[in-house]
């Protein structure tokens, strides 16, 4: 447990994202809400692919796209359905940049 505790941190607060962020977003911020969701799916992801040596982070993006479906019926309507394609490809892309800023890091040293 504790040789994923990076991870878990990371995907908390991914899941904090989900489901309380929108609790404090009125009717008329639902697509700047989307998108600041969107950025800090991108920036978690490549923080977690940064800092993670453990294998189990090439997950991480198909747990952010399952976590998001339920909020989807829970805040939204069924046409958010697609976001959790988006968040696939975002934080997909997230690791991708994440691994090659490790990969950069550890050359440099």
């Amino acid at each position: 447990m504790k040789k994923y505790l990076k991870e878990i941190i990371i995907l908390i607060i991914q899941i904090f994202m989900f489901y309380i962020f929108p609790l404090f977003a009125g009717p008329t911020d639902a697509m700047g809400m989307v998108f600041l969701i969107l950025v800090t799916t991108f920036i978690l992801s490549i923080i977690l692919a940064s800092i993670s040596k453990e294998k189990t982070k090439y997950l991480y993006p198909i747990l952010v796209s399952i976590i998001f479906i339920p909020s989807v019926f829970i805040h939204y309507n069924s046409s958010a359905l697609i976001h959790s394609l988006w968040y696939l490809v975002i934080s997909i892309i997230g690791m991708l940049i994440g691994t090659i800023v490790n990969k950069l890091v550890k050359k440099l040293k």
